[in-house]
């Protein structure tokens, strides 16, 4: 035994909400990930986990990326904690701070994918890795003779498929310890998610938008870059216009320093800007108080009426903060319409999400979407490269059902500590 400990404050037995410690004798510690549940409604507080010792100084709070169940927790966390992440990762904080009416407290210290960085006793080594997230990573952590690695969330379906595979095919020697999530292991009577790739959604989107008469409204999330590439490639090659609200302009040119992305400047007009009431009184905030100006100097702002003319014309983003501005507009969806849902279903079914169920009980429905999360054969591929000693499941429902596919496999309770 080392004197290097690990416990799972949450997510031990549950998708989403994870915080991970790691200490030292000394009382040297860090958290691995800061997560809101994804069960928690819209307007209740961030529970903190039982276990937690808010009351103590922690090193460092690593973020993987930038999803709430991921990072949300810092809002009730110390603002003395500080917090390592990727730059773009900040930035997605603090844009969706800003939508939250909040800002991040905590002082945000950037690393690099494959630079090693040290943290007090713990040198941290992030790869970058494919998830429906931007900017999201693997850490490795060395600390007191032991090297762990967390998955964080990750895929080998994604746009940058490429990343998964190269860490795969290279990964970290001589592992004692991985932690790594399980999501997509399918609970008895159930079926593993979706796992399409990009490429093959983007195909499933130009037929729909070839053999619609109609507007297609899609709802999606503006951080996740991957279906935003899609989609606008869905428009490029059917002769659409992409849709998204000021918010989703507003991520894609914060992000583009960071990839090659759509942006509101690019040539072909196949993506405007609509420019909503609440979306315009929100630019200040976000710190762009000219965006709208600066749009309108490109042809890519337009207001939400246009789009009650020439139906066949365009491919909008569309969620709850959206609806009211659009029934102002007199943009009512009918039955040459099409709205597509391109996200977790689960989001559908919340109370949240009725509103827009209401605004298209008149409009069929399509689901077109792919999982943020590895398949279950590709879960099994990337335990058996890492080789760890110890497999520590997390992020998961049915790890115990699936218990057999993986060696190693030590599965712990939340708020119980391991002795590495």
């Amino acid at each position: 035994m080392s004197d290097v400990k690990l416990c799972i404050h949450r997510a031990a037995d549950t998708i989403g909400g994870n915080c991970i410690e790691i200490a030292v004798p000394s009382g040297e510690r860090i958290l691995l990930d800061a997560g809101r549940p994804l069960d928690t409604p819209d307007d209740a507080p961030t529970p903190i986990p039982a276990s937690l010792d808010i009351g103590g100084q922690v090193l460092g709070v690593l973020l993987s990326h930038a999803h709430t169940d991921h990072c949300g927790l810092l809002g009730v966390l110390p603002a003395s904690w500080p917090v390592f992440c990727g730059e773009a990762t900040e930035v997605l904080l603090n844009l969706s701070a800003v939508l939250r009416k909040e800002s991040i407290r905590q002082q945000c210290t950037h690393w690099r994918s494959g630079k090693a960085l040290s943290i007090g006793p713990f040198t941290i080594t992030p790869y970058l890795i494919d998830h429906s997230a931007f900017d999201a990573y693997a850490l490795q952590i060395d600390v007191g003779g032991k090297r762990i690695l967390y998955s964080g969330d990750f895929r080998a379906h994604g746009r940058k498929a490429t990343l998964t595979k190269e860490l795969i095919k290279n990964p970290p020697k001589n592992l004692d310890v991985l932690i790594m999530e399980g999501t997509n292991l399918p609970a008895s009577g159930t079926t593993a998610k979706g796992t399409a790739t990009e490429a093959e959604l983007e195909e499933d989107f130009v037929r729909l938008f070839k053999e619609s008469k109609g507007r297609i409204f899609v709802s999606w999330s503006s951080t996740n870059i991957d279906r935003t590439v899609t989609l606008y490639r869905a428009c490029i090659r059917s002769g659409r216009v992409l849709v998204p609200d000021l918010f989703c302009v507003m991520v894609l040119m914060r992000l583009g320093k960071f990839a090659k992305i759509p942006q509101p400047d690019w040539e072909g007009g196949h993506m405007r800007a609509v420019v909503t009431s609440r979306m315009k009184y929100l630019a200040e905030p976000l710190g762009e108080p000219d965006i709208v100006d600066n749009l309108k100097k490109y042809n890519a702002a337009m207001s939400a009426a246009r789009l009650d003319k020439t139906p066949e014309k365009w491919v909008i983003m569309t969620r709850n903060s959206l609806v009211d501005d659009f029934i102002r507009k007199g943009v009512m969806p009918n039955k040459n319409d099409v709205w597509v849902w391109s996200q977790w279903k689960g989001y559908l079914e919340q109370e949240s999400s009725q509103k827009m169920k209401d605004f298209f009980v008149h409009c069929p429905m399509e689901y077109i979407h792919s999982s943020g999360h590895a398949s279950p054969d590709v879960l099994q591929l990337f335990a058996e490269s890492m080789r760890p000693k110890i497999l520590i499941p997390v992020h998961g429902e049915a790890w115990r059902e699936h218990k057999a596919l993986f060696s190693n496999i030590q599965i712990l309770q939340n708020g119980d500590w391991l002795e590495l």
